[in-house]
């Protein structure tokens, strides 16, 4: 069984990540489930560099997209909520559109990097009281920038401990060492193996335990074959998770990454494999 906790649908400029592909992908490689947010929420290219006022959709239309998409797909994806947090706070249409959708929805995501406010700031509440409402887990990209520091999304859940906390990437492009000591320091937070190195992730057990770590992706952003190879025509680290760590660590914790710690957070029922 194989959960991937971080992968993603939707159309922005040259990225075309749809359904198809995401259901292509799962199959020829084994994924038995995945929860996914729409890059159509994103509002920077980078610090300096808004989207373009044609390409911006409002969350809820964006979300009201993705429960389209998803909708007829739903013993295989499920969505997290992808929420415009430097323009956008959740208002009435949200909230009666999750309400409407619970089935579907799983979590909500942030970006810091992608809206340049920082999980901890005090802005967030609404974001927060909605996860709590609904009892969702919080996803958030950590790295990137000073409003994606893993110390930021560890201060939200420390100051919110009814509500689970996921640092997706744990600092991406780092050791990933700090979100580690921070992951292991809270019960609520977590961390996923997007982008991260099976030795990182050996690490992340030794100091956090199997049960903090949840395997992710950022499936189909590198194509349809994003778990095989990369863009330059690389090994995909996927491949690691699929065929080394299995031999490095026990069958325990194995199968807590890669599916039964995303079963647990995100409620998640599939049926057993035979």
């Amino acid at each position: 069984m194989i959960i991937d906790s971080h992968a993603h649908i939707g159309r922005i400029a040259v990225l075309n990540l749809s359904v198809r592909k995401m259901l292509y992908s799962m199959e020829k490689y084994g994924v038995d489930f995945s929860l996914v947010s729409n890059i159509e929420c994103t509002e920077y290219y980078a610090r300096d560099k808004r989207l373009p006022w044609f390409l911006r959709k409002s969350q809820t239309r964006v979300l009201k997209r993705t429960l389209r998409a998803v909708r007829r797909h739903s013993d295989k994806l499920g969505v997290l909520v992808w929420l415009r947090i430097g323009s956008e706070m959740p208002d009435e249409k949200l909230i009666r559109l999750i309400e409407k959708n619970r089935a579907l929805i799983y979590g909500i995501k942030l970006h810091p990097y992608r809206s340049f406010v920082a999980p901890d700031d005090p802005k967030l509440e609404p974001v927060y009281e909605l996860a709590r409402r609904f009892g969702l887990p919080v996803v958030s990209h950590t790295g990137d920038c000073e409003e994606g520091d893993s110390l930021h999304l560890y201060n939200a859940a420390k100051a919110h401990p009814d509500i689970d906390f996921v640092a997706v990437h744990m600092d991406l492009d780092t050791d990933n060492l700090k979100a580690i000591e921070l992951i292991s320091r809270l019960p609520n937070l977590y961390g996923d193996t997007t982008w991260v190195s099976t030795k990182s992730a050996i690490k992340a057990i030794e100091v956090c335990g199997s049960e903090k770590i949840l395997f992710g992706t950022d499936n189909t952003i590198d194509g349809k074959d994003h778990l095989f190879v990369n863009r330059a025509g690389q090994r995909a680290l996927s491949q690691d998770y699929f065929h080394v760590l299995p031999e490095k660590i026990s069958r325990v914790d194995y199968e807590n990454i890669m599916y039964k710690n995303a079963e647990k957070l995100f409620k998640i029922k599939l049926p057993d494999k035979l």
